[in-house]
């Protein structure tokens, strides 16, 4: 009883946290999917590949985040429920990454550069890695493995926001036609 009381004090100490990150991955994911329809008229100028490796992953890491709030924010008895969720997201985060680095590997229509293979492959792919990491010791040393399960969401949380941003700047810059008599 005195062990499950300890646990849920650490996963209470970071509450607010987590109310605060997982109501930013809420928020940008609702935005994200307003940029994608006022997009749409230009659809036939992108492919569902481009989307598939640029777009859809942005999606995925603010419901990542999304989950582990919503997970570390409810009242567990032990620290298995949360260490078992957040090895879980860990382990596919870090299998869609490789899956990500495939797609972003056979584009046909637009050439990555490095900042690609930066922000949509390797960032990722460490934040992932680190929830599998904290998943791994949070049994064990649940303070550091809170302090290292918040970098991995801020991480997210940052690759995301930097994502949609280069998604839409993309679009705007390279992909709308100017307008006649501009």
């Amino acid at each position: 009883m005195v062990q499950a009381m300890a646990h849920q004090a650490a996963l209470t100490d970071w509450g607010s946290f987590y109310v605060i990150t997982g109501s930013a991955a809420a928020a940008l994911t609702g935005l994200q999917f307003v940029v994608m329809a006022l997009v749409t008229e230009i659809r036939g100028q992108s492919t569902e590949s481009l989307i598939d490796t640029f777009s859809t992953p942005t999606i995925v890491h603010f419901c990542a985040v999304l989950l582990v709030s919503a997970a570390l924010s409810a009242p567990w008895q032990s620290l298995r429920g949360p260490a078992y969720l957040l090895g879980a997201c860990g382990i596919s985060g870090a299998i869609y990454a490789l899956l990500v680095a495939r797609r972003t590997r056979q584009q046909l229509t637009y050439k990555p550069v490095m900042e690609d293979w930066v922000w949509h492959v390797a960032l990722p792919l460490i934040a992932y890695a680190t929830l599998l990491t904290a998943a791994l010791i949070l049994m064990r040393q649940e303070t550091v493995a809170m302090f290292i399960t918040s970098s991995a969401v801020l991480l997210l949380l940052f690759v995301g926001i930097h994502n949609a941003w280069d998604t839409v700047s993309y679009i705007v810059v390279e992909r709308v036609p100017e307008k006649k008599g501009d």
